[in-house]
């Protein structure tokens, strides 16, 4: 019996993992499972690794992913829960551990203290066995050591600890692994780019790790954001080859690992690269990315930096650190970027000109004006040029005929132009350079910048509209914008959102009808709509002298010359163009241009147009600036034009001839040599004939209904036929602004703008003037109606231009030959009566005396009776009768009397208590 014994015993030792012998240090690389560790040696590039398996123990199985050498398999229960008991207690710890190897195995089994000294360290085999996380080996006689972990084991199934407790569910302690996505895109959604707990599982390369995320456990390969590093080569049949050594790809592996290996991160997805995620690794000492960088083991990658919501600067500036300090990959490395002085490189000025998109002039403050190119962008270009995938053109565009204009036919160059002209033109920028362009194909060197205004770079705003696109460049190339990683993600969003040049609709290009090459449609077709029209919107879009201008019409889509109407400019010098020889300037002809463009350049301005030239290529018409200010007059009160002699007959002839006069006086410009003339004394026979001259009252009574009635005794009034179309433009800016709502607060009113007012009684958007600002408040008047309200400026917004260009419906006019009572009481009974009368009837106007600059004199009468309103509340003692000099006038003034006299005698109301005009008698005084 005692033999048989002593050969089963013999035969359980066989089998059983002889005791360890050999007793070595090192740190704990990785956790395998529950009863194995991988650990590295202390030194070596990478060092030495050894893979120890705990004597004595088995661990459950965890779960194996399908591919990985098998079919997929689940966790045994309580796996994962002995993993990490291990993974938290000796990931990167030095430990103390001993080893053998058993014949015929080919694994080594041993144990594991921790510290190192095992007399006093933890002995970790026991302290799984103690946490009843692992099953004790109880084949053969047991060893010292197999009895102490026996003894423990059974302390644990006592205690009902870990896998022996007898409350927990075995299945609670098995995993739901999501192996595979079939969207991943749908996973980067759900997270919303918040940081997420997990579990670096596999360090791939330095820039490719696999990792759990919990705690749902989605397994997933990621590739960090930003950088890439070396990595191992394939071969032909796209596996790894391992003979060929990368240089600094097993460093930069090492270097991870022995930082992110089963540790917890935080892992913030950004994107995918089809299977695989795209990703920041957060640890405890920042971003692995940048460190990555700071050590030269990686290099910045343009379209991974893209995805970024942040930290891109900070990777680009830990690159730059290792290219300076030339280290690991940088060993070698050359700057190319060139040296500026300061006043290249960095100063603010006043935008004055916007080039096709992709450049602006700039005035300093010193009156230079220097031509600035945004760095890193590429404006819309002709979609007949071949590009190839950097982005560069491989097949310039064929020639265009000689009347081509880009700005107009390349799909999205207008929109680009015209987004850089309304944000910049007039304002201050902020200009920092980058780099400089070389020369090449006869285009001289260009200096680019990033600029930005407000503290937001512009180029970066036009990428994120699709009006522009990024530049592709070499990776080791410099010569980019410094916001280069932000403009690569806007252009990102942009295509996401099919923005601009990114849409998928044909970009048809803009329709211009261009009036300056084919004159024969401005009489006939435009003239006349320009003509009714009060005010007109337009861009300058060019200035050829102090008055010659082409201007662009978004309303009809058409250019056209524009002649300024009432002056005479002189002529500025020409350079040679074509063959032309270069021609020399009037004096101050340069002066007057130069003051035009710095007025109107690309500004937007409002016209009226009078009329054409002789030959009908140009029209010829008044230009208000956008501060409001008439160009023609301008100019004139400057000394930079003189009135000419058809602006007798217009209505501004007034404001021309004295701001000549004023500038007559100053002596200023082409009046500094001027001597002024005595007039020549008029004889007698000349002013009797002017005498003779007696204009007749004309009488032309329209049908109108007076819709607003002033403490000043001043009415509105609209013309009966033309209340059809009135309603039909209300209908139409009701559903305009239904359909498109303004952004409340987004328009800033000026004083005189043309805009809609959200009117407080029915919340309808109406056109309105306005006339005064005050903080958050506006005073405007709606042009239509008559009507004023005070109201806040965020119910304000831009008027639409199809809407601008319409008359007012509403008119004021003075009611002719009366005057108020200066009595509070008896004014405010006068302009009761009078409203009861009149407000909101329909009755017939007629204009007695026009005044410039003020409203027209008119007076009312019932369609009906034909009574006269005026003189009506004469009779009732109301108003006072006016005294008019004017010859046409004075039967009606004389009807008016015998009216006021009427009513004093009977001591009608003003008059109750006698004449009141004796107050004014000298002794009164």
């Amino acid at each position: 019996m005692a033999t048989a014994a002593n050969t089963a015993t013999a035969a359980g030792a066989k089998d059983a993992p002889p005791a360890p012998s050999k007793s070595l240090s090192g740190i704990v690389k990785q956790v395998l499972s529950g009863d194995t560790v991988v650990i590295r040696a202390t030194k070596g590039a990478p060092p030495p690794e050894k893979q120890i398996t705990f004597s004595h123990v088995l661990a459950p199985k965890l779960a194996r992913r399908p591919g990985a050498g098998g079919d997929e398999t689940k966790d045994e229960p309580w796996a994962w829960e002995s993993r990490e008991f291990l993974r938290k207690k000796l990931i990167g710890v030095e430990v103390t551990f001993t080893f053998d190897k058993p014949a015929n195995s080919n694994r080594e089994y041993g144990f594991v203290w921790i510290g190192k000294d095992k007399e006093t360290g933890e002995n970790v085999v026991e302290s799984i066995v103690r946490e009843g996380l692992v099953s004790v080996r109880r084949e053969g006689r047991p060893t010292a050591e197999q009895q102490t972990l026996i003894e423990l084991e059974d302390q644990a199934r006592a205690a009902g600890r870990g896998k022996w407790s007898s409350t927990a569910n075995a299945v609670d302690k098995v995993r739901n692994i999501k192996w595979a996505h079939e969207n991943p895109a749908h996973l980067v959604d759900i997270y919303g780019g918040n940081p997420v707990k997990a579990i670096i599982e596999h360090v791939r390369d330095g820039s490719t790790v696999r990792a759990f995320l919990l705690p749902d456990f989605h397994y997933i390969t990621l590739m960090i954001s930003g950088i890439r590093c070396p990595g191992v080569k394939l071969d032909a049949d796209g596996k790894p080859d391992l003979s060929v050594k990368v240089p600094f790809a097993d460093e930069a592996r090492y270097y991870v690992e022995t930082r992110l290996l089963q540790r917890d991160v935080e892992i913030r997805l950004e994107s995918v690269n089809n299977s695989n995620f795209i990703g920041t690794i957060l640890y405890p000492k920042g971003n692995i990315a940048e460190s990555l960088l700071r050590e030269g083991l990686a290099k910045c990658v343009d379209w991974s930096m893209a995805v970024m919501k942040t930290g891109t600067d900070k990777l680009r500036a830990a690159e730059r650190f290792a290219k300076e300090k030339r280290l690991r990959q940088w060993q070698d490395y050359q700057a190319k970027t060139p040296v500026f002085n300061s006043k290249e490189k960095d100063f603010s000025g006043t935008v004055v000109e916007v080039f096709n998109g992709d450049a602006i002039n700039v005035r300093l403050s010193n009156g230079q004006v220097k031509k600035v190119f945004f760095s890193s962008i590429r404006p819309p270009r002709d979609q007949r040029a071949v590009v190839g995938t950097d982005g560069e053109e491989i097949v310039k565009a064929p020639p265009r005929g000689k009347n081509y204009r880009p700005l107009y036919e390349i799909p999205h160059m207008f929109d680009a132009r015209e987004f850089l002209r309304k944000k910049l033109i007039d304002k201050k920028v902020q200009c920092n350079l980058d780099y400089i362009s070389p020369p090449r194909e006869n285009f001289p060197e260009k200096y680019c910048y990033t600029v930005s205004i407000g503290g937001q770079n512009v180029a970066e705003a036009m990428v994120a509209k699709g009006l522009a696109t990024c530049v592709r460049y070499r990776q080791d190339d410099d010569q980019r914008s410094s916001a280069y990683d932000q403009l690569i993600a806007a252009e990102q969003q942009a295509i996401k959102g099919l923005k601009g040049l990114h849409a998928k609709k044909d970009n048809a290009t803009l329709r211009v009808n261009d009036l300056t090459v084919d004159h024969s449609r401005i009489k006939v077709q435009y003239l006349p709509s320009w003509q009714r029209a009060l005010r007109t919107e337009a861009i300058v879009e060019f200035v050829a002298s102090g008055s010659r201008l082409r201007i662009f019409v978004p309303k009809d889509s058409c250019l056209v010359t524009f002649l300024l109407a009432g002056i005479s400019c002189p002529r500025s010098s020409r350079p040679a163009l074509n063959g032309v020889p270069a021609q020399e300037g009037e004096p101050f002809g340069d002066e007057a241009l130069t003051f035009t463009r710095e007025r109107v350049l690309q500004r937007d301005v409002s016209v009226h147009i009078d009329t054409t030239d002789k030959a009908g290529s140009s029209v010829i018409g008044w230009l208000w600036t956008d501060s409001g200010a008439n160009l023609s007059v301008a100019l004139v009160e400057e000394g930079l034009a003189e009135v000419h002699f058809s602006a007798e007959k217009s209505e501004y002839y007034r404001q021309l001839k004295s701001a000549e006069d004023r500038a007559k006086a100053a002596k200023k410009n082409i009046w500094k040599n001027y001597v002024e003339q005595v007039p020549k004394e008029k004889t007698v026979t000349e002013e009797e004939k002017e005498d003779k001259v007696v204009a007749e009252r004309k009488v032309n009574y329209e049908n109108v209904i007076v819709t607003e009635i002033t403490e000043t005794l001043t009415f509105f009034a609209q013309s009966v036929e033309s209340g059809s179309k009135l309603e039909s433009l209300m209908g139409k800016l009701h559903a305009d602004f239904q359909s498109n709502p303004p952004i409340a607060g987004s328009y800033t009113p000026k004083r005189g703008d043309l805009v809609a007012a959200q009117f407080t009684l029915d919340n309808q958007w109406y056109r309105a003037k306005v006339e005064r600002v005050q903080g958050s408040n506006a005073t405007v008047l709606y042009i239509d109606y008559g009507n004023k309200e005070t109201l806040p400026t965020n119910r304000l917004a831009a008027l639409p231009p199809a809407f601008s260009s319409e008359k007012p419906y509403a008119t004021e006019y003075t009611l002719a030959l009366v005057a108020l009572p200066t009595d509070n009481e008896d004014k405010e009974e006068a302009l009761r009566a009078f409203s009861e009368d009149v407000l909101n009837h329909k009755v017939q106007l007629n204009v007695e005396l026009k005044v410039t600059g003020s409203p027209h004199l008119a007076t009312l009468r019932d369609p009906t009776t034909k009574t006269d309103f005026g003189k009506q509340l004469v009779a009732e003692g109301l108003v006072l009768a006016e005294e008019r000099g004017e010859r046409k006038l004075k039967d009606l003034v004389d009807q008016y009397k015998v009216a006021q006299e009427a009513a004093r005698a009977a001591h009608l109301v003003i008059w109750k208590y006698g004449d009141i005009t004796q107050d004014d008698a000298p002794e009164f005084r």
